[in-house]
């Protein structure tokens, strides 16, 4: 597992509003979180709801939205989930390889991905 941060620009799905922010990479969290209040403002709405494991252990369900997820210049649509007020933002698994980038760990470095087939 990888942990270090990067710009993360959310958008939301009609191009009307984005909003970066300082996120971490996280390559043990499946999906993107960001805090309620910041996808509520980008007018990002629920779409399902997820259970997730927080980091210090406790069961959570959130909610899941679509929005568009920036980082180092590339871009894909996304699922995120619907974090604590307070909470830092994650960019997981699933958004790392639709932007197709590989963790380095050792580096704190985001790398193109190589796709297995």
């Amino acid at each position: 597992m990888g942990v270090f941060s990067r710009t993360l620009r959310l958008t939301s799905m009609n191009g009307e509003r984005s909003m970066e922010i300082e996120a971490m990479v996280d390559t043990g969290a499946a999906f993107s979180v960001a805090p309620t209040d910041l996808l509520n403002d980008l007018g990002v709405r629920p779409i399902d709801r997820l259970d997730f494991t927080l980091a210090d252990g406790r069961l959570v369900t959130c909610d899941i939205g679509q929005a568009v997820a920036t980082v180092e210049g590339k871009s894909i649509p996304t699922l995120v989930g619907f974090g604590e007020e307070n909470a830092l933002a994650l960019i997981g698994a699933y958004t790392l390889e639709g932007l197709r980038f590989a963790v380095d760990p050792v580096r704190g470095e985001l790398v193109p991905l190589v796709a297995t087939a």
